[in-house]
């Protein structure tokens, strides 16, 4: 299979999810999403009707909200709240994070009940969850993968991008076995260059979280091949 920029672009969400993104920056994460054509742009709550009026007219371009970012530690009634807000507001995909510390404590039962509450909310709007894989165990990673699924989530995402790591060939593969095909794999936080994203690919992974300055430098580098590449 051969992989263009604009198939690339298809498998990758831009983002401007850091404390200190301004204004200035949702505009210009707009505008590259919309140039590049990347199948959904993410910020954070704040400015999500910003990001959605500055979309309006690029319909192929999703506009991506998170729900309990970046710790995962809200309450289910608060991460349903915002995910309802959002979806109101006419968000096309959901990323929200995983209860790391229930996760960690064993208490598998919240977990799921925490997930399930936020993928009901979505209806048909998919829901990815965000294992922050960096301050997990192995196993905890396999089995929040397989909480998440039995959750109905649509995707188990690797990370936030807050964390140090989050998106490594070992996590990737760990989630990929752990959802057996029930799940996509979306890989986010520490994503940073083309050669990453093909051995991903060959991994299992089909969507990528990719911050704003890293993904256009990664798409404009595969756009160098003419006829694509080998994946």
């Amino acid at each position: 299979m051969k992989l263009t920029a604009r198939q690339l672009a298809r498998m990758m969400d831009l983002s401007a999810v850091r404390a200190e993104v301004d204004i200035t920056e949702v505009r210009r994460l707009a505008a590259a999403a919309r140039q590049y054509h990347c199948v959904c742009a993410f910020v954070l709550p704040g400015y999500f009707p910003e990001l959605k009026a500055l979309l309006a007219d690029a319909p192929e371009v999703g506009a991506g909200a998170v729900v309990g970012f970046p710790s995962g530690g809200h309450s289910t009634a608060i991460k349903v709240a915002e995910a309802k807000e959002q979806l109101l507001a006419g968000a096309s995909e959901l990323d929200m994070v995983i209860n790391v510390g229930r996760l960690r404590s064993g208490q598998d039962r919240c977990v799921v009940e925490d997930i399930q509450a936020v993928v009901q909310a979505a209806g048909s709007v998919p829901v990815k969850v965000i294992l922050e894989a960096h301050h997990l165990s192995d196993e905890e990673i396999v089995r929040g993968s397989q909480l998440a699924v039995q959750a109905g989530a649509a995707y188990v995402k690797t990370g936030t991008g807050w964390a140090p790591t989050g998106a490594t060939l070992h996590n990737v593969r760990l989630i990929h076995s752990a959802v057996g095909g029930a799940a996509k794999v979306k890989a986010a936080g520490g994503v940073r260059d083309l050669k990453t994203i093909v051995e991903m690919i060959r991994l299992g992974v089909s969507r990528f979280g990719v911050g704003l300055a890293t993904g256009t430098r990664i798409l404009d580098e595969c756009a160098l091949v003419a006829d694509g590449i080998e994946v």
